[in-house]
């Protein structure tokens, strides 16, 4: 049993090193568009903000240095407890393109976020909406190469994922293994490439749509109940045969999700479950499998009979994490000297994930979220 173990391993290895490999050697990355605008139309930049005085002058100082020409941006104040709104109200006076917009009570069956994205939806004037989070951070380009693949490939749907800035050790841990999930189990082509609702995914820190895209897919209020409202429209989009397209957002946007331990086990114990849309057999296959290939070689290595096999999935387990991490700027030292550590922290969320969801809520930004 152990022997058949080890080589599973090595076998799972073997994917996410080929997958890891194809993404990183010519995955879509936003940083790179596919070549120059074919057109200028307006864009609406939407962000729900709730609670974000700490990082709401520097989201718009960066939304506001945009190199294209035609945006307005939209900031809706979701029943902020602290200066949030005050301080987008100074940035209004000197960029006539901001607009604050106060949140409205949130009706029965929305989560928070679903509802504050689909008010900023109704008041958006642009031919294309991006929605992006308040702690992002973002390059000059970052709308313009996000028109320029969505025009290249006729995209109704782009999302990136950003580069995760991490200071804390907690942070360090886990966060890097989400993109490691990300970057070594699915190609990012395929999310173009193939109709089928299994490619489908999104990250709603960045995540841009023609208007009439949106429309067809019914908006948030077709997902208005949802946690993992991102994954949700990307799957909506797939069956709706609309191209959509999931890129690297490393060198064009950036985000430090959570400041502490606290903030790491709390915001991924909401969203884990969900990616398997809260469904038991897959969530827990994708757990073992992450158990098998990246934590089960550092046991195996102790017992002499597994040595030989043990030590190559350990070589491969390494050199998956250190082309990762240097290819969207992890922190290398940590993300693959303490690599199974980071992997176990991870399992241990989705674990506590899936508790949450039998209790029936999970709680965020002060807010209960049925699940």
């Amino acid at each position: 049993m152990m022997i058949m173990l080890t080589y599973i391993s090595i076998a799972l290895l073997s994917m996410g090193l080929l997958t890891a490999l194809f993404n990183i050697l010519s995955g879509p990355r936003l940083a790179k568009p596919p070549g120059p605008l074919l057109a200028q139309p307006r864009v609406s930049l939407l962000v729900p903000a709730r609670n974000e005085e700490n990082n709401i002058d520097d989201l718009l100082e960066g939304l506001s240095g945009q190199n294209y020409p035609n945006l307005e941006i939209l900031v809706l104040d979701d029943h902020s407890s602290d200066a949030t709104a005050e301080k987008v109200l100074g940035k209004m006076a000197g960029d006539s393109r901001i607009r604050l917009l106060q949140g409205q009570p949130m009706p029965q069956g929305w989560t928070g976020k679903n509802w504050a994205c689909r008010q900023l939806a109704d008041q958006a004037t642009g031919e294309y909406l991006i929605f992006t989070d308040a702690d992002n951070r973002h390059a000059p380009q970052a709308v313009s190469h996000t028109l320029a693949w969505m025009q290249r490939y006729g995209l109704g749907m782009l999302s990136a994922f950003p580069r995760q800035i991490t200071k804390s050790l907690s942070e360090s841990l886990v966060i890097p293994v989400v993109d490691l999930f990300v970057y070594a189990t699915l190609p990012l082509w395929l999310t173009f490439r193939l109709k089928s609702p299994l490619f489908a995914a999104a990250n709603g820190q960045w995540i841009a749509f023609t208007r009439q895209a949106y429309r067809t897919i019914g908006g948030h209020t077709s997902v208005k109940g949802e946690v993992v409202e991102d994954v949700a429209l990307s799957r909506r989009i797939k069956q709706h045969r609309i191209p959509m397209l999931l890129t690297a957002g490393t060198g064009a946007i950036s985000c430090r999700m959570y400041h502490n331990a606290g903030e790491v086990w709390g915001g991924f114990s909401k969203n884990l479950y969900g990616i398997a849309g809260y469904r038991l057999a897959p969530f827990l296959a994708i757990l073992a499998g992450h158990f098998i290939a990246y934590i089960w070689p550092f046991i195996a290595i102790f017992f002499p009979e597994l040595r030989e096999p043990a030590a190559l999935a350990i070589a491969m387990n390494l050199f998956l994490r250190l082309s990762v991490a240097l290819r969207y700027r992890h922190p290398v030292g940590i993300a693959v000297g303490l690599h199974p550590l980071g992997v176990a922290l991870l399992l241990a969320i989705g674990i506590n994930s899936i508790r949450l969801v039998k209790k029936g809520f999970v709680r965020w930004k002060g807010r209960e979220i049925p699940v």
